[in-house]
């Protein structure tokens, strides 16, 4: 079938005429559609839809588009299991992974629906009689959404709905790995009677779409989320004409497990962490730090379980880890797997290429895991954004925060321990956005800010109240009645 991009209110074709397919990264074979590879004429049309939406859509009372984003949520809901099967096809994360994926985006609805009534301003006293002073928040206009593949309905719901609530209306570039998921998404919006041109999807390339739309002079706002390479380029284009630019990027994420913890909860955690997705997430864990009296123990029984899980097709029930999302990542991922036996890392299992039976008609790599890794290695200090597991010894608890803040990353992180002195100094000692006790780098909740230091992010936050403030702006208002000219700062 093919889809087309979605500008003012109607699905229209690209002014380029040309298209891209989008493949299951199980099996190639499996076609989800053919859609538009558009270009900066396209982003013109989507972001002047927007501008002349805004007038509109940020009059309305804020109650009333938290409504409309509580009807986006209950039809989310009734889809949830649609949307998660075609977003397992698309991008190859286990069944209920993708369910998992869908109710976040159902979350956030519902979470920043009832943010309508709220988006909270302040009052203060004047310093002079018969005055007033208040401040609130103005929507910024035009917001530009450039989102990854591997939360391919989550992320867009993360930040297209703050965007609403707040008054702002969206021209959104999906990536080109997840096409249809952004169609379907859409598509709900559209059903739940979102006004025309609030939202404006283009469907294309990062060179085509993405650099246009974070250029374009009328694009206030721009969130972005992938590559830290990628994020510094839009940071330069947003700075060019002074926009606020919102960006998540990579991470390096440690787990750190100490000589008291529960070992068999800490491989637990592990496990989900490093090979949940197939490691394509910016906040699995790609790094294991483990104190000395363990290392050799833990490592033992996290190897026999890696072992036991099941690759395959993301449909099939009994499967464990999906495929890596392309060819371009499953060659990336190997290339690294090779420079970490180059380094002098041990490896310990997998390490390969998986090509037996229904594999070969994807892109898998079997779950790895490399130990003695040191921190002058780059798979130590490198994203691989895969199922690649890097190992090193702490010598005790000093050591492992050293080692984990040993990056240049700062996204999420955990430590494994019974000593509550130890997990609380862990909270304000590990250089991290994000800190787990006895539980994975994953698992964030859409009521929470979500987002981290160093290369990871430029200090914004998504999700949460914080949200907010990543789409509006603030204004500040004088009100004197006292019926005569009065001076502030003392001057008569």
């Amino acid at each position: 079938m093919l889809y087309k991009n979605f500008i003012d209110g109607q699905w229209v074709d690209t002014a380029t005429g040309k298209t891209f397919k989008s493949l299951n990264p199980a099996d190639t074979s499996d076609e989800l559609g053919e859609f538009p590879a558009s270009n900066a004429q396209d982003v013109e049309r989507a972001v002047q839809a927007a501008e002349r939406a805004f007038r509109e859509w940020s009059k309305i009372p804020a109650p009333k588009r938290g409504e409309l984003l509580f009807e986006i949520g209950e039809r989310l809901k009734r889809h949830k299991e649609d949307l998660a099967q075609i977003m397992t096809r698309e991008m190859g994360k286990v069944l209920k992974e993708a369910r998992g994926d869908v109710q976040e985006a159902i979350d956030m609805a519902y979470y920043i629906a009832a943010e309508g009534r709220r988006l909270f301003g302040y009052t203060t006293p004047s310093e002079l009689p018969l005055k007033h002073c208040i401040s609130f928040r103005r929507p910024v206009g035009v917001v530009g959404v450039i989102t990854p593949w591997n939360f391919p309905i989550a992320i867009p719901g993360w930040k297209i709905f703050p965007a609403l609530v707040a008054g702002n209306t969206v021209v959104w570039k999906p990536a080109t790995d997840t096409p249809r998921c952004a169609y379907e998404f859409v598509k709900i919006l559209e059903d739940a009677g979102l006004p025309k041109g609030v939202v404006n999807l283009v469907f294309g390339g990062g060179n085509d779409v993405g650099i246009p739309l974070a250029k374009h002079p009328k694009v206030a706002r721009i969130s972005f989320t992938g590559s830290t390479e990628t994020g510094r380029e839009i940071y330069k284009y947003g700075a060019e004409k002074l926009a606020k630019v919102h960006l998540e990027m990579g991470g390096k994420n440690p787990i750190i497990v100490l000589e008291d913890a529960d070992l068999d909860l800490a491989i637990d955690g592990i496990l989900w962490s490093a090979f949940g997705t197939t490691g394509q997430r910016c906040t699995a864990c790609s790094r294991l730090i483990i104190e000395d009296g363990v290392y050799d123990k833990l490592l033992e029984k996290l190897v026999e379980r890696t072992k036991k899980l099941r690759l395959g097709n993301g449909l099939d029930p009994t499967v464990d880890v999906g495929p890596v999302v392309n060819r371009a990542a499953l060659e990336k991922i190997a290339r690294y797997v090779e420079l970490g036996v180059k380094e002098g890392a041990k490896l310990l299992c997998g390490g390969q290429i998986a090509k037996d039976g229904d594999l070969a008609k994807g892109f898998f790599f079997q779950p790895t895991i490399f130990a003695d890794v040191t921190p002058t290695m780059r798979i130590f200090q490198e994203e691989i954004f895969g199922p690649v597991l890097a190992v090193t010894k702490a010598k005790d608890f000093e050591d492992a925060i050293a080692l984990a803040n040993n990056t240049s990353y700062g996204l999420s992180s955990s430590i494994y321990t019974r000593d509550v002195f130890k997990a609380h100094r862990a909270m304000d000692e590990i250089e991290a956005g994000i800190t787990y006790i006895n539980s994975g780098t994953i698992g964030a909740e859409v009521h929470l800010p979500f987002g981290g230091i160093k290369n990871t992010g430029n200090g914004g936050r998504e999700s949460g109240w914080t949200a907010i403030d990543e789409y509006t702006e603030w204004k500040t208002i004088y009100i004197d009645f006292s019926g005569r000219l009065q001076k502030a700062q003392g001057i008569d």
